[in-house]
């Protein structure tokens, strides 16, 4: 088999049915993901272990197909001749070669483009501080931080650095110069490439995942220090984000990072695709801002009083996920049966149904 040829013709397949992902697994049929279900390409064959390796290592370099062999799992980034670019994640099971792969639109779409709320721009727009887009896995978290970076590259001469892990989306530098640092190929690891942005004369830091608490620590100093940091974490909501940050601290140094997210965090956003009636999906959003009131409530370990803030503060623009869901349930775009299944207090939104 030709496994470069092959590849390319699962890629063009994922490109025509519109997929999110393709999953290469032994003993199944290489599958897609299509608006959140996955669906078999029963016209190709089985995958067997030998057809898998093909096409995992028609992916890789030679001195990436030698780490994965060492360490067992490997991300990266993969283009296929400039018509599609996707984040692959490989990893071994059950001794086997197993792939995920997820499409990067090659266009990065604006914050009207995705249907979030306008409130996020002003964020775009601050000279100093912490925001975070947070979220289950696959739920459009990446392409959210893009869409606001690509608005600071268009309205402001700054300069945004980014460290991901591995590289997704890829800017073109209008006003601002933005440099990209991917991990292992263009620096160690986050640590490193933090350490060392504050030798680069940045204005904006991205980073693509905070994974640990020393990249944590890092991120917020930069934002302390009078930098615009923008950053995703694997939470469900705002009050669970601040939570987890806190406690990925040891016990002596939780006080002093709970002073520093009260002092330098602007707003936590988290989101959720949500299967649309009339195909597709479409985000219901939660949105932080972090008002006196916040900054308080964070400072005096009553972090569980936020989503009550949340709830009551729609003037100020925040937003809360179940009225976000119910404005697009009164709006036909999603399923009472949906509303409930993605709200994270169902007994609240069916009496706001009522």
């Amino acid at each position: 088999m030709d496994f470069s040829k092959e590849l390319e013709d699962l890629i063009t397949t994922v490109i025509r049915e519109g997929a999110s992902d393709v999953h290469f697994s032994v003993g199944r049929h290489p599958t897609l993901r299509v608006q959140g279900s996955l669906i078999p390409l029963t016209k190709k064959g089985v995958l067997t272990p030998d057809i898998v390796e093909g096409l995992v290592f028609a992916m890789l370099s030679k001195e990436q197909k030698e780490e994965f062999l060492a360490k067992k799992e490997f991300d990266l980034s993969f283009e296929h001749k400039g018509r599609a670019r996707f984040r692959v994640n490989v990893f071994y099971q059950r001794g086997f070669i197993g792939c995920a792969m997820r499409l990067v639109p090659v266009k990065i779409r604006t914050v009207e483009e995705l249907n979030l709320p306008t409130q996020i721009k002003d964020f775009t727009r601050k000279e100093q501080g912490f925001f975070l887009v947070v979220g289950p896995t696959g739920q459009g978290k990446t392409t959210t931080l893009a869409a606001l970076i690509d608005m600071i590259n268009h309205e402001r001469a700054e300069h945004i650095v980014t460290i991901e892990d591995p590289i997704e989306y890829l800017f073109t530098a209008d006003r601002s110069i933005i440099d990209q640092r991917e991990v292992r190929s263009d620096t160690t690891d986050f640590h490193v490439g933090l350490r060392s942005v504050f030798r680069q004369d940045i204005n904006v830091l991205m980073v693509g995942e905070m994974r640990d608490h020393e990249t944590m620590a890092a991120a917020v100093t930069a934002a302390e220090t009078g930098h615009l940091v923008f950053s995703t974490l694997h939470t469900n909501n705002a009050a669970q984000t601040i939570d987890r940050i806190i406690d990925s601290f040891p016990g002596g140094q939780q006080d002093q990072i709970r002073s520093q997210i009260s002092s330098t965090l602007l707003g936590i956003f988290s989101q959720r695709l949500i299967p649309r009636v009339s195909g597709g999906l479409i985000p219901a959003y939660e949105l932080l801002i972090a008002n006196a009131a916040v900054n308080n409530l964070i400072r005096e370990k009553r972090i569980h009083e936020i989503n009550l803030v949340i709830d009551t503060s729609s003037g100020e623009g925040m937003i809360s996920l179940n009225r976000s869901l119910m404005e697009l349930l009164q709006k036909g775009e999603i399923t009472m049966e949906s509303a409930v299944g993605y709200s994270l207090n169902p007994q609240e939104f069916r009496l706001m149904a009522r």
